[in-house]
């Protein structure tokens, strides 16, 4: 008999969270931990790519010291932080881990356009390789960070939804923390396109 009303306490309470959004909630924060371990691992990737780059933009362009330096402390600021699954519930925490990519991001750009200036570097086999694998990883994180991105977006949506809302309180549950879009204002910007014909030759 005990063992009976035990089972419908049960049943009662499963059904009650289930309408509560409890099991979503649960379904959304492993699909977060998911879409973070591919942010983490795409992002791994690109610091892996680094250390031969600046090796090899090195060996045709040494006298660029600033910038190589610029984008090895980049790298290994990058690799200071531990970026636990639990990074995402704390907010400072999470910016400054999206701001370190930021400078690394910003700072690999610029190595690249120092690069340009050396037709040699730009003409060696290993350089292009790994060119080509940097273009392919940011794409990659571009995907990976998009996809964390909507998985949050749900999560935090759920959180804030009525009777959700009640059982996220109840258990002490809070929204996380999200990517926000870097230099806002250059990407808002409209490209600048010239379409002038050039004088012809005479």
């Amino acid at each position: 008999m005990r063992n009976i009303l035990f089972a419908i306490i049960f049943l009662i309470s499963a059904t009650q969270l289930t309408g509560c959004g409890y099991n979503t909630m649960q379904a959304q924060d492993e699909a977060i931990k998911a879409q973070w371990s591919e942010v983490l691992n795409q992002y791994q990737r690109r610091a892996d790519l680094v250390p031969n780059l600046v090796n090899t933009v090195k060996g045709y362009a040494a006298h660029e010291r600033d910038i190589l330096i610029q984008v090895t402390a980049a790298r290994a600021q990058v690799g200071q932080i531990a970026a636990t699954p639990e990074l995402v519930n704390d907010p400072a925490a999470f910016a400054k881990f999206q701001s370190a990519q930021g400078e690394l991001s910003s700072a690999l750009s610029r190595l690249l356009v120092v690069a340009e200036n050396y037709p040699q570097l730009k003409a060696d086999a290993v350089f292009r390789d790994l060119q080509a694998q940097l273009e392919g990883t940011e794409n990659r994180i571009a995907v990976a960070r998009n996809r964390y991105i909507q998985a949050v977006r749900e999560y935090n949506v759920t959180m804030r939804q009525f009777p959700s809302n009640l059982t996220a309180m109840l258990f002490g549950y809070k929204t996380k923390a999200n990517f926000t879009v870097e230099n806002e204002k250059t990407i808002a910007a409209p490209p600048t396109v010239d379409f002038a014909t050039p004088a012809p030759a005479k």
